[in-house]
């Protein structure tokens, strides 16, 4: 194992006896070669006492849920912080000698222009996290959004406002010397996520706890989500585990999707080695058009997004499956 990776719910309510706990039975279950032990924390759970119990068992890097610095949108999003909150968040964890953060933002919330999004992003930026994680706002169904959407207390922004914004996102990173590495996340060199990067290069991963994924390789499954139904099923000395059969097909095109979100993009000698598929031979209409319309770069050997292809990514991706 060389990452481990504390994510959502939020973590960084549990006492820090409780992370102490876990880790030392990782370390007693697993051959660990940690490179990264990321903590997703939101602003107002970083106290000084945490951030010190955090440090002293291992914790290096944390992953904040910022999603805005506008103490409006945050009531709106029912966040517990406020943005002097989110500010002081980071000066609190470097005074501990935290070196490592990134941050959540959420941009396309609906306005009359884009200067609360460029006030995000200027804000962000200001505190060099070294890593962002941007994504759009998107309305679930069975959400409080999802309501207010179907009986019109709330509207979406157009697909248009949202794609500004992305573009937006990409010139200001780009100004203060963030590589947009994938589709969502952006870092200064060095400050990639390692065990994100690692899932999106299909490697494998273990999930521990209600809710996660977990990739061998070969099929992927997921943990019961229920908490209760959790609880049970360990108590009855089971594992709440559905499993997934992916055949080589499936685990080929996973790879373009998750490839192609990249800055280093698909590997067409890799698709030919693992998967014995000519991609270039038999997607050759496919790749022209995407080249042509200046969404898809092909240089050696490996195809990627440009930027305005990554607004296209998803689409891109299916017209390229087997």
């Amino acid at each position: 194992m060389e990452t481990i990776y504390f994510g959502g719910g939020t973590p960084s309510i549990l006492e820090p006896k409780w992370i102490d706990f876990l880790l030392e039975n990782l370390k007693r279950i697993f051959q660990l070669n940690l490179k990264e032990i990321t903590l997703e924390a939101n602003p107002d759970d970083l106290t000084t006492e945490k951030l010190q119990a955090w440090k002293s068992v291992g914790i290096d890097r944390l992953s904040l849920g910022i999603q805005s610095f506008d103490d409006e949108i945050l009531r709106f999003y029912n966040r517990a912080h406020n943005s002097k909150e989110s500010i002081e968040a980071i000066a609190k964890a470097r005074k501990i000698g935290f070196e490592k953060f990134s941050m959540d933002l959420i941009y396309g919330f609906p306005s009359q222009d884009h200067q609360l999004w460029e006030k995000d992003l200027s804000t962000a930026l200001e505190q060099d996290p070294g890593h962002l994680s941007c994504y759009a706002l998107s309305v679930e169904p069975r959400t409080a959004l999802g309501k207010w959407e179907k009986t019109g207390k709330f509207e979406p922004a157009s697909e248009d406002f949202v794609a500004e914004q992305f573009e937006i996102l990409q010139a200001f990173t780009e100004t203060k010397g963030y590589r947009q590495y994938e589709i969502s996340n952006f870092a200064s060199s060095g400050n990639e996520a390692i065990h994100n990067s690692n899932y999106w290069k299909g490697l494998s991963y273990l999930g521990l706890g209600p809710g996660a994924h977990s990739f061998d390789g070969e099929k992927r499954g997921a943990n019961v989500r229920n908490n209760i139904q959790f609880i049970r099923a360990i108590e009855a000395n089971q594992i709440p585990f559905e499993i997934e059969e992916m055949d080589e097909l499936d685990r080929l095109n996973e790879y373009i999707l998750t490839s192609l979100r990249t800055s280093w993009g698909l590997d067409i000698s890799f698709v030919s080695q693992t998967f014995e598929k000519d991609l270039i031979q038999e997607k050759r209409s496919e790749i022209s058009k995407f080249q042509e319309q200046g969404w898809l770069v092909w240089k050696d050997n490996t195809l990627s997004l440009s930027k305005s292809g990554m607004l296209l990514a998803d689409s891109i991706a299916a017209a390229l499956f087997f």
